[in-house]
C-alpha cells in the first residue's frame, strides 16, 4: 500500500482522489489512462497525518493504474456534486493484491 513519504503513514486511495476531485477536469482524465497517471505524477497531496505535501510521483504507480480501472469499472463510484469517492479503493486494491498472491501461489503449487 502507498504510504506518505515523509511520515510513513498508509494512505487511503480514497482520500487521495478526493484531494484530486478539485481538478477542473477531473472527469475528462478518467477517460485517459496516461493523462489519469501524469496528473497524479504532478499532483499535490497532503498527508491527512502529518499534514505536509507530496507530489504524486512517491505514490505506486501500479496501484495508481488499478484505481484508474476501478474508477472507471464501477459506474457511480464518484460523486461529484459532494466531491466524494463512494468506493473503499483501499479494501478493494488490498483484495486485488491478495488475489493476486494466491493466484501465483496455486501455479506454483501445480
Amino acid at each position: 500500500m502507498s504510504r506518505c513519504p515523509l511520515c510513513g503513514e498508509v494512505l487511503k486511495w480514497e482520500d487521495l482522489i478526493e484531494q484530486m476531485l478539485t481538478l477542473n477536469n477531473f472527469k475528462e482524465l478518467l477517460k485517459n489512462r496516461d493523462s489519469f497517471l501524469s496528473t497524479l505524477d504532478t499532483f499535490i497531496f497532503t498527508c491527512p497525518k502529518c499534514g505536509e505535501e507530496f507530489y504524486g510521483n512517491s505514490l505506486s504507480q501500479n496501484e495508481a493504474s488499478k484505481v484508474f480501472e476501478l474508477l472507471n469499472e464501477f459506474e457511480g463510484s464518484v460523486d461529484y456534486k459532494n466531491n466524494k469517492v463512494k468506493l473503499k479503493l483501499t479494501n478493494l486494491l488490498t483484495l486485488d493484491l491478495m488475489l493476486e498472491e494466491w493466484d501465483r501461489r496455486v501455479k506454483n503449487t501445480r
